[in-house]
């Protein structure tokens, strides 16, 4: 079976026989089909230890040199993308096409990296007193690492590495131990592309490795995307420890349709938002609000027609709109969340549990799951379910919709279905949610604004890429500067500098 390990300084790294290993599965089929192994304490420190000594050089390096490593490592994705879609496909179990968009939303932002020269410009002001000027720089904080989730092995870590490494940091990529080779291959195509050995290191493992990570005095941010009861304790625990930290949470994203809304597009924009990725998106849509009875009634219709025409399939089949989930517990736990909705009395509509894939009966596949008269007091409603499972909670009022978004734990995303310009500006203005979509179901900022929810979506102050991004990783140094003309000495004064 195949072995996957660390990539440290340029290499793979194992750490012998000794070392814990757990196996990484197919779940197309149920079975494993490699093995990772698990760091501890030591291999991290090994691999800050690579950085540690790579960064300093890496950051004296021009940043259009740098800008060209990073337009050199995408045009390597590019060349890689057919292969880097089956091997993230055949990890985590989405069909290969939402592989090559998970991919390509990543390059997204190494492409907005690029501009790295421009992007960590700095400000002067010439004349802000008497023979003073004033300027700021950006320079890099040094380490950074990343830990991000199983549901986005491409577009998470390349969301962190690439600003972390265009503005002179070294990077520590901590992959989801359950489908971790996407982040290797990446690593290796960007030593490929110039990158310095020990710039970019892969280090794979649990917990342990996580709190090492979090304890290690030498790495100065930590970028964390997962749920939000790890986030807040990773938030709690990097920040006591002095690090910049940025972890991003769940969510549980509403979808509002309002009565003037285009019904047909509407459906068709939530079924791929609901159901794509079998549900297992941060940004997914598993919520529907329509106001009034008329406009449940007419969408209720519209969605089980389309729920019919659903294929689920395995990863490498070009029909599938959706495939397996990526592991037997996990689906276990969205059948639970099924199963709860059911005792707490909402209308199980297309019950998706039992489905068996001919050829393929133990893959972790789901089918389309629909409840109706779901409301806010429902645990299932309340958290997080992210699976292949969408909710209609019926409301009479646009205010009493907005108020359901606003009013929920997470506020990550939000989209309103509407024709009516002011609605949707209103809604904007008043919805307590952080990315918000105007007749758009998944509403993820391009590569240059910025990524993040509110609420328990998201701890700490800056958001993910854009130029939030470039904040995250770098700091500040302001330089207050005066060249003396000679000529007498001017008396001493004691009171605090003004330039008036």
């Amino acid at each position: 079976m195949r072995g996957i390990s660390h990539f440290i300084d340029g290499a793979a790294v194992s750490g012998g026989a000794a070392a814990r290993r757990q196996d990484v599965f197919d779940p197309n089929i149920g079975k494993p089909q490699a093995s990772v192994e698990l760091a501890d304490a030591a291999m991290l420190a090994r691999a800050v230890a690579s950085a540690k000594a790579a960064q300093p050089a890496w950051a004296a390096l021009n940043p259009q040199r740098r800008a060209r490593v990073l337009f050199e490592f995408k045009r390597l994705i590019e060349a890689n993308m057919e292969a880097l879609g089956h091997l993230l496909a055949s990890e985590h179990g989405k069909v290969v096409s939402d592989a090559r968009g998970d991919i390509q939303r990543g390059l997204d932002v190494v492409e907005f990296a690029c501009g790295v020269p421009h992007l960590m410009k700095g400000e002067y002001t010439e004349g802000a007193g008497p023979g003073i000027d004033v300027y700021s720089l950006r320079q890099p904080i040094g380490i950074a690492a990343g830990i991000t989730p199983f549901n986005f092995p491409a577009m998470i870590p390349l969301w962190m590495l690439a600003p972390a490494i265009a503005c002179g940091n070294a990077f520590i990529l901590k992959p989801s131990e359950r489908d971790p080779s996407t982040g290797v291959r990446l690593a290796e195509l960007a030593v490929e592309a110039g990158l310095p050995p020990g710039i970019l290191n892969v280090v794979h493992g649990d917990k342990v490795v996580v709190d090492a990570i979090l304890d290690h005095p030498d790495i100065k941010a930590v970028s964390f995307v997962g749920s939000s009861d790890i986030a807040q304790q990773v938030y709690a625990r990097g920040a006591a420890a002095g690090k910049r930290m940025q972890c991003m949470g769940g969510a549980k994203n509403h979808g509002i349709i309002l009565a003037d809304a285009d019904l047909d597009q509407a459906v068709a924009d939530i079924m791929g938002a609901a159901y794509g990725s079998a549900g297992e998106r941060c940004m997914a849509l598993p919520v529907v609000v329509p106001v009034g009875e008329a406009t449940a009634k007419a969408l209720r219709e519209k969605l089980l027609t389309a729920i019919e025409g659903l294929r689920v399939g395995v990863s490498t089949d070009p029909d599938a709109h959706y495939g397996p989930v990526v592991s037997a517990a996990h689906k276990a736990k969205i059948e639970s969340y099924i199963q709860m909705g059911v005792d707490e009395g909402a209308e199980l509509v297309v019950d998706g549990r039992g489905f068996k894939l001919q050829g393929y009966e133990d893959g972790y596949f789901l089918a389309p799951t629909l409840f109706d008269h779901v409301t806010p007091a429902m645990r299932t409603y309340q958290d997080e379910i992210f699976g292949p499972v969408l909710q209609i909670v019926r409301t009479e009022s646009v205010a009493e919709a907005v108020g359901l978004a606003s009013k929920h734990q997470y506020g990550n995303g939000v989209a309103i279905f509407t024709r009516n310009g002011d609605a949707a500006r209103e809604f904007v203005s008043d919805v307590e949610v952080g990315m918000v979509g105007i007749n758009v179901p998944i509403p993820v900022p391009v590569s240059y604004h910025s990524f993040g929810g509110w609420k328990r979506s998201g701890f700490g102050d800056l958001n993910q890429y854009g130029m939030d991004g470039i904040r995250f990783y770098t700091r500040t140094k302001t330089v207050t500067s005066r060249w003396p003309k000679g000529g007498p000495v001017t008396d001493q004064s004691f009171v605090i500098p003004t330039l008036r």
